[in-house]
């Protein structure tokens, strides 16, 4: 029997490819915070950064349909496809509230976005529809031809932001929670990586994935 209201946390990002960092994250959102379901939201095309080597759409959004698959707590929603454009956190939320009628939304964010928050798209608002889950990332240097790259006003306010950035400090961030989840060291940037490389990179994503990567040679060869 459906529950009438739910807790509904929406995760976005390229998930170009969704990995177990994705699931482990949803996983301890609903377990330590007690939420319904995690809709994993991939973005059309991001407003702050220009997104490298990015697969067409509908093959990020099948990889994430066939990683929710065996988890009924997972969902894949494609509202950001489906819209086109630059996909704009405050609009998705707004449809997600329109489409779940959710008794509460959570909105994930990584550290690495902490500091440029204050300049998305209504982000009072934001703070203000949502509860922000505020969730660790793992440090990584990462093979800079394979980065996405932060770009206009984002990318100047990264650079000076993450000097002086204390989270105590952001009035956006007041209501927020901090998720203690273990923030796994692997990251779609270094498995686009490895499979480019012919290195190994089964486990690092759900089977029916790593499946789907290797049948149509996604990330391509380098060798």
């Amino acid at each position: 029997k459906r529950k009438l209201k739910m807790k509904v946390a929406v995760l976005g990002g390229s998930f170009n490819p969704v990995h177990i960092g994705h699931l482990a994250l949803a996983d301890e959102i609903c377990v330590s915070l007690g939420y319904d379901k995690v809709l994993f939201v991939p973005v059309f095309s991001p407003p702050h950064k220009t997104m490298n080597e990015a697969l067409p759409p509908e093959k990020r959004t099948e990889m994430v349909e066939l990683a929710c698959q065996d988890d009924p707590r997972f969902k894949m929603e494609p509202c950001e496809i489906q819209r086109g454009g630059v996909s704009y956190t405050y609009d998705t939320i707004c449809f997600i509230e329109e489409k779940y009628k959710p008794e509460k939304i959570g909105l994930v964010i990584g550290r690495d976005l902490f500091s440029t928050f204050h300049l998305w798209k209504n982000a009072a608002l934001l703070a203000k529809k949502c509860e922000l889950i505020l969730a660790e990332r793992p440090f990584q240097a990462e093979d800079k031809n394979f980065k996405n790259k932060a770009t206009g006003k984002y990318s100047k306010a990264i650079d000076s932001a993450e000097k002086e950035f204390r989270i105590e400090d952001e009035p956006l961030f007041k209501n927020a929670v901090f998720l203690k989840n273990e923030p796994l060291a692997v990251s779609s940037t270094s498995i686009r990586f490895r499979a480019a490389n012919k290195m190994a990179f089964q486990y690092l994503v759900p089977s029916k994935v790593f499946k789907y990567i290797i049948e149509g040679n996604l990330y391509g060869s380098k060798n």
